[in-house]
């Protein structure tokens, strides 16, 4: 009977091993690469080994992941390192690379966005095809990611610190705006129904939009959102749609600690965030998860904190965020992007000086 007894109680704990083994525990590797970088912003894939990087300063490098060789890529984009400005994130499709950032005009600065062709390690014919409109004299909430879907570019613009503007839809400031890409307005954007919006207007009402990704699985383009004292948020970009912004805050109050419009999170009217933080993580990057090295994370949201200096995972069941999951913390400083290559692993930038290109592995 004892043996049987064993025997039994054995097995079970074999079950109970395996099974904590196959959902909660997994290898992982955070290697730091000999590529070297000074504030970086953005990243692209121009192709499937050669990565494509942004600093705010003004370059852009062409980093070659199989032996981590890094080039400077020539340009002539005139982006303005100010304030949270600078040259800031980028994409590409072929050959084709769009660059977003802040430039000056007359003393004053807006968020504008490039398309150029990638030839010899140089951009060529580069052309300015969008630019929000006004500029301000000022260096905050320049937004500025961009992704592309279909025939569209979908771009961030943040509210540059004036509240309140980020409702009034005859500026593109606060806002998602849809172009095509060679910078034309798209014919069914918002405005054609409702003609005070700006014909690229796509959705208003949001403060600093600082990520934005293309969710694989159902097709709608996502964004990362800075609250004030607490209100960061995960949102759908939703055609005509308003997040509210500064007639709510999305659960924080401003930095004076007052509340803002009536103190609450969310009035009717307004698209409700997908996932929100009460107290701000500094929320920047995010990345759907799509491939084969941590097949736990699949088509779930990869997300980046600069003031906590981690990357997380927010889980997913049936479409919705159910539960944060820290991968690591306080490990490479203020984690700004991420991106993912062919075989699954992940690649992360931090906003710090004296930084390195790191990858994630199982």
């Amino acid at each position: 009977m004892k043996i049987i007894n064993l025997s039994k109680k054995f097995f079970i704990f074999i079950i109970y091993f395996l099974f904590f083994l196959n959902n909660n525990a997994y290898s992982l590797t955070l290697e730091k690469t000999s590529v070297t970088l000074d504030h970086p912003w953005g990243m692209s894939w121009i192709d499937d080994k050669n990565l494509l990087i942004t600093q705010k300063s003004g370059e852009i490098f062409i980093v070659n992941t199989n032996d981590y060789t890094k080039t400077k890529i020539d340009h002539k984009i005139p982006f303005i390192q100010h304030g949270q400005g600078g040259l800031l994130d980028i994409t590409s499709e072929k050959n084709i690379v769009w660059v977003t950032g802040s430039i000056k005009k007359k003393g004053k600065y807006t968020t504008a966005i490039y398309r150029a062709e990638f030839k010899n390690d140089k951009l060529i014919n580069e052309k300015l095809i969008y630019e929000a409109i006004p500029y301000f004299d000022n260096g905050k909430h320049f937004g500025s990611r961009i992704e592309i879907l279909d025939d569209y570019l979908f771009i961030s613009i943040g509210e540059r610190g004036k509240g309140m503007i980020a409702q009034d839809p005859t500026n593109s400031i606060g806002s998602i705006i849809r172009i095509h890409k060679n910078g034309e307005y798209p014919e069914d954007n918002p405005y054609l129904t409702d003609k005070e919006w700006l014909p690229e207007l796509f959705q208003i009402g949001v403060r600093n939009p600082q990520g934005m990704t293309l969710d694989p699985q159902t097709k709608s383009i996502y964004i990362s959102n800075h609250g004030p004292k607490g209100g960061d948020f995960i949102g759908k970009v939703v055609s005509g749609s308003n997040y509210g912004w500064k007639k709510i805050g999305w659960g924080g109050t401003n930095y004076s600690g007052t509340k803002i419009g009536d103190g609450n999170a969310w009035e009717p009217g307004f698209l409700k965030p997908d996932f929100i933080w009460v107290s701000s993580i500094a929320v920047s990057g995010i990345k759907f998860y799509d491939g084969d090295a941590f097949p736990q994370w699949q088509n779930s949201l990869l997300v980046s904190s600069l003031k906590y200096q981690y990357l997380s995972v927010l889980h997913r069941k049936n479409n919705l965020f159910i539960k944060e999951e820290i991968i690591f913390k306080d490990k490479i400083g203020r984690v700004r992007d991420i991106e993912i290559d062919q075989t699954g692993n992940i690649y992360i930038i931090a906003d710090e000086r004296d930084s390195n290109l790191f990858i994630l592995k199982p």
